[in-house]
């Protein structure tokens, strides 16, 4: 993972030499800013469907954006920027579910049908995200943004634990097989090859410049493409990735 990190470390860092390259030619117009911040959200259906019941526990995860961005100013209050982000978007919730449509394993035993009972859910995507947004100057310091991205996962996981409860084989009426909560009776799943590796969305955002070259940024960013494919049914609705990050940025 740490070499995969270097490379991806080494792609900002070419992506953002011919911008600076630019920089020179377009002048004042032309800006190139680096960023960090840290995301907090969740991959969910949108809005809580009636089979979970309730959401008991969210954890806060290391989720983390570094980027180069590049922007254009057409001499008045608007703009174009665009650029290049490793982001990593995790989410870990237990939640409990009431007749929930569920794959899992009980020992070697591979068993489908709907769930009643507890879900520990973790998921992890790494990603290298492109927005293109258009840009709205309010005075000097604060900038307003909004656009598309499009993303593609470098390292995706969705895994997770049933337990506590029982599952109706194949459909509300079947047989009913108990899920405990001893490492042989819970029943884990992992559907991390069937995710999408690419995301599609829209963000929105704002850069605020404090003091000289630092500023602070704030974004949400909303995607538009589920997780898992159409015809992915294991899991009965889709799940959208929605996450908000606070930062910071340096302007050069």
């Amino acid at each position: 993972m740490k070499k995969s990190l270097f490379y991806i470390a080494s792609i900002l860092v070419a992506a953002a030499m011919p911008s600076v390259v630019m920089g020179g030619i377009l002048g004042d117009n032309f800006g190139l800013s680096l960023r960090a911040g840290y995301s907090i959200g969740g991959t969910s259906p949108m809005g809580l469907p009636p089979t979970i019941s309730s959401i008991d526990a969210f954890r806060l995860t290391p989720s983390f954006c570094v980027g180069a961005d590049a922007s254009y100013s057409t001499g008045s209050c608007w703009g174009i920027a665009a650029g290049l982000h490793l982001e990593n978007k995790a989410m870990n919730t237990d939640v409990t579910v009431r007749s929930y449509h569920m794959e899992m394993n009980q020992g070697a035993t591979h068993i489908s049908g709907v769930f009643t009972g507890h879900v520990h859910q973790e998921v992890t995507e790494w990603m290298l995200t492109l927005p293109l947004q258009a840009t709205y100057s309010v005075g000097d310091k604060l900038t307003l943004r909004a656009g598309p991205y499009v993303s593609l996962l470098v390292k995706k996981e969705f895994k997770g634990v049933a337990s506590d409860g029982y599952l109706r084989e194949g459909d509300p009426t079947g047989p009913r097989i108990t899920i405990g909560d001893t490492p042989e009776t819970e029943a884990p799943y992992e559907f991390s090859d069937d995710m999408n590796r690419w995301q599609f969305g829209v963000g929105i955002g704002l850069d605020w410049q404090v003091f000289g070259p630092l500023g602070v940024t704030a974004d949400l960013n909303w995607g538009l493409t589920p997780v898992f494919p159409k015809d992915f049914k294991t899991v009965e609705q889709p799940l959208y990735p929605v996450y908000g990050t606070l930062g910071a940025r340096y302007t050069f």
